[in-house]
This record gives C-alpha cells, sequence and structure tokens, in this order.
C-alpha cells in the first residue's frame, strides 16, 4: 500500500527537480526525503531513483508512478472539497498574491468574505507571478492572483484553471516636473524597472526599444512603492500600474502611453480544487473587489 505523504515526495520531486528543492518547499530535511523515498521504493518493489551526478533523477517506474501521484492528489483534493462543502471553512485558503492586488484589492476582498463567510480562514502570502503559478501546479498555493502583460502571453499549466478580474491600465510616471511628452524622449533618463526575468521587465524594455532607444537602467526594484518614491524624488523614470496607487493621489507625473496599454489581472486555482467552497467564495470576493477599485476615479495624468 502506497502512503500518500510518500507519494506527495515523489510528486514534488518530478517538478522541482531535486531534493533540495523538495526539502525547502515543504520544511523536510532533505535525509528525511531520501528516508522517506527510499522507503517508497521498497512499497513500490522497483528503482523509482538513480543518481545522476550529485543529483538523483527518476528512473522510468518513478516517471510511471509520479503521474499517478499526482492523480492520486488531485482526487485527494476533490474529496476534500467533498467535505468543505458540509462544512464551511473546514480548510484554510492559501493565497500568493501581486504587491499591487496586495495594497489595491485584499483590503477589501477580505472585509466582504469577513461579512459572507467569517470562520474562512485566508492565509495570504506576497509572491511573484512566475513563482506563484508554479507553486500554485505544486500545491503550495490554493489560488493565486497574478499579472499578464500585453503581448507577453503567460504559458499555461496543465491542471490550472484561469478566471480574469480584469484590465489594469499602464502608464508612463515621470517627475513631477519632468516636461517630456513620451517614451522617446527619455532615452537619456534613469530608469527604474522590475528585476529581469519578469514580465513587467520585459514589456517595459520593449517600449523604449521601440521608440528607438536602450533604456538605462540604473534601478532595478521588485518594490513597486521604492521605485515610485525614486521617480517623485526626480532619479528615475518608469512604467507603473495604476493599481499602484491605491486609492492615493499620485507624487508623479503620469502620461498615457500610446494605445491605452494595460495589464490583465487574473486569478488561478487547480482544477481539481474548483469543488472547495472556499476558494469560490474568495474567488468572488476578489472579482467585487477588483470591480469596486475599476469603477473608482482612475489616477491623473498630464495633459
Amino acid at each position: 500500500m502506497f502512503e500518500l505523504r510518500r507519494l506527495r515526495l515523489l510528486h514534488e520531486l518530478a517538478l522541482r527537480g531535486t531534493l533540495a528543492a523538495v526539502a525547502d518547499a515543504l520544511s523536510y530535511s532533505p535525509s528525511t526525503i531520501s528516508q522517506q523515498l527510499a522507503q517508497l521504493e521498497r512499497d513500490a518493489g522497483v528503482p523509482l531513483l538513480i543518481p545522476d551526478g550529485r543529483r538523483v533523477r527518476l528512473t522510468e517506474h518513478g516517471v510511471a508512478l509520479a503521474a499517478h501521484a499526482s492523480r492520486a492528489l488531485e482526487l485527494e483534493e476533490q474529496i476534500r472539497g467533498e467535505l468543505e462543502s458540509l462544512q464551511a471553512g473546514i480548510a484554510p485558503v492559501r493565497v500568493a498574491v501581486l504587491q499591487t492586488a496586495a495594497q489595491a484589492i485584499l483590503p477589501v476582498a477580505l472585509t466582504l468574505l469577513a461579512d459572507r463567510e467569517p470562520r474562512l480562514r485566508v492565509e495570504i502570502a506576497e509572491v511573484p507571478p512566475e513563482d506563484g503559478l508554479f507553486e500554485l501546479s505544486a500545491g503550495g498555493f490554493d489560488l493565486v492572483i497574478a499579472e499578464q502583460y500585453p503581448g507577453h502571453t503567460r504559458a499555461h499549466r496543465a491542471g490550472l484553471e484561469r478566471e480574469m478580474l480584469g484590465s489594469d491600465p499602464i502608464r508612463l510616471a515621470l517627475p513631477p516636473d519632468d516636461p517630456a511628452g513620451g517614451v522617446a524622449e527619455l532615452r537619456d533618463r534613469a530608469w527604474v524597472m522590475e528585476p529581469a526575468g519578469t514580465a513587467a521587465r520585459q514589456w517595459a524594455v520593449q517600449q523604449c526599444r521601440a521608440a528607438g532607444f536602450e533604456p538605462d537602467i540604473r534601478f532595478e526594484i521588485a518594490d513597486l512603492t521604492a521605485q515610485v518614491r525614486l521617480i517623485a524624488a526626480g532619479r528615475a523614470v518608469g512604467v507603473l500600474p495604476d493599481l499602484v496607487w491605491a486609492d492615493l493621489d499620485p507624487p508623479v507625473r503620469l502620461l498615457d502611453l500610446p494605445g491605452d496599454p494595460a495589464r490583465e489581472i487574473f486569478t488561478a486555482a487547480r482544477q481539481s480544487s474548483m469543488s472547495r467552497g472556499g476558494i469560490r467564495a474568495v474567488r468572488t470576493a476578489l472579482r467585487d473587489a477588483f470591480d469596486a477599485r475599476s469603477s473608482a476615479a482612475r489616477p491623473s495624468t498630464a495633459g
């Protein structure tokens, strides 16, 4: 008989690739992971792992059992969802969020949930979309709020279901006294952008290249609040989404970009978890909170 907790470890290894990564994700020691997988091999009666340099890789049997483990974990989640439908709030909902969503959407959504589902426990972590979607597949989160920039479609992971929240306009952000009228006039300015490899960074660089220059990226900062402060202080320029303002008056000069670009904000959840009433309730509250935010006045832009 296979124990589900050991099957979960094999599933995690298939996703993450190394025992160390599995240990970090699950807060176990690598030796504990190795011992449990060794017992799983004995239970299976066939080799599941083979040394590969200083690492291990799955054998053909290991790959096959990992696929079965994935299905077993999905079935477990469906069962838990059915039980939760009989007793709302039986399990917490773990949500990975963008920084801007945490600032502009979550407070309203959590207030709505406190009225609608007072027994529901919601756990929040601020996680980049690239990491959040992976951890959602791995079972680390139940729901993710992610973004998608124009022309940069995120890869669709098997077993995940997306639901659009809405669009979030992106604008050029300049120091209050900067007279520039568009991106093309900013080739000699210092830029602040998110770290390399993020969709936001790729999109921002493309806007500069379309205007005929390579941006001078002097500041690489993931925290958008810090970006705003740098721009307001006159030390940089950048592009920022409207959600960053979260009902605050922008301390920078905003300019509309050609074509009025906007990023798409969406939630993602595992298809196997959709029977969970708690997840559905959180999704509904997030959608209502986003709609309320969208109906508010947009930040003023320079003429």
